[in-house]
């Protein structure tokens, strides 16, 4: 596919996605909290569409650049309500595009890591966000942070069920076992650094540890 038309194609999907959540902000009144992880978990899979329709890296990574900007507008204007926490110390809706940008530059011509590094923040870091909050009982706090250990046990086991998805369907293909262990070592790793990260900064370091587990490997 032309990569001009991928880029249309990942910006009208991108604006689909904050349009539906907020339509269920402001129709049926969902917490912007949850608005901001239907559309975390939405744009993350994009990484598929990225991996299938782009030929080239660096126009791959326009769509994920120009959010930087337009996020940091929103951040300071609150233009995408649906997305903004209303706690402005949290930049996580700015890193979440520059985490994407990098991660697509380091393991492109390789779509299995690519979407693998960035599957615990897509699908684990928002179950630990929605589960956590609805079925948390048994809260922890390290460094400063709490969390509660339902979130937690969340986080590993949907970055685990994601991440070998990633690594066995899309090519390069790996045997089951080492995908399963890396899928293993990498939800753990992710969950750890998710605990122990403010400011939405995790949305930096949860793909920072995924992404160097598979560069190393």
């Amino acid at each position: 596919m032309n990569d001009w038309l991928a880029i249309l194609i990942s910006f009208l999907f991108i604006f689909a996605a904050l349009g539906i959540a907020e339509t269920l902000r402001r129709m049926r009144g969902y917490s912007p909290e949850f608005t901001r992880k239907v559309v975390h978990v939405t744009v993350g899979m994009w990484a598929v569409g990225t991996v299938l329709l782009f030929q080239n890296r660096w126009m791959a990574i326009v769509p994920p650049v120009v959010f930087i900007g337009l996020n940091y507008l929103s951040y300071r204007q609150d233009t995408f309500k649906a997305i903004e926490s209303g706690d402005k110390s949290n930049l996580g809706a700015i890193f979440f595009p520059l985490a994407f940008a990098a991660i697509v530059l380091l393991f492109w011509g390789t779509p299995n890591r690519l979407v693998a590094a960035l599957m615990p923040l897509t699908w684990g870091d928002a179950a630990a966000a929605v589960l956590g909050k609805r079925f948390g009982q048994v809260r922890y706090t390290v460094l400063g942070h709490t969390r509660t250990l339902e979130g937690s046990v969340s986080m590993v086991l949907f970055s685990a069920v994601s991440v070998f998805a990633a690594l066995i369907l899309l090519p390069p293909s790996m045997p089951l076992g080492i995908a399963a262990l890396l899928a293993a070592g990498i939800s753990v790793a992710a969950m750890a650094v998710e605990a122990v990260s403010p400011w939405g900064i995790d949305n930096l370091t949860i793909p920072a540890v995924a992404g160097a587990i598979l560069f190393f490997f």
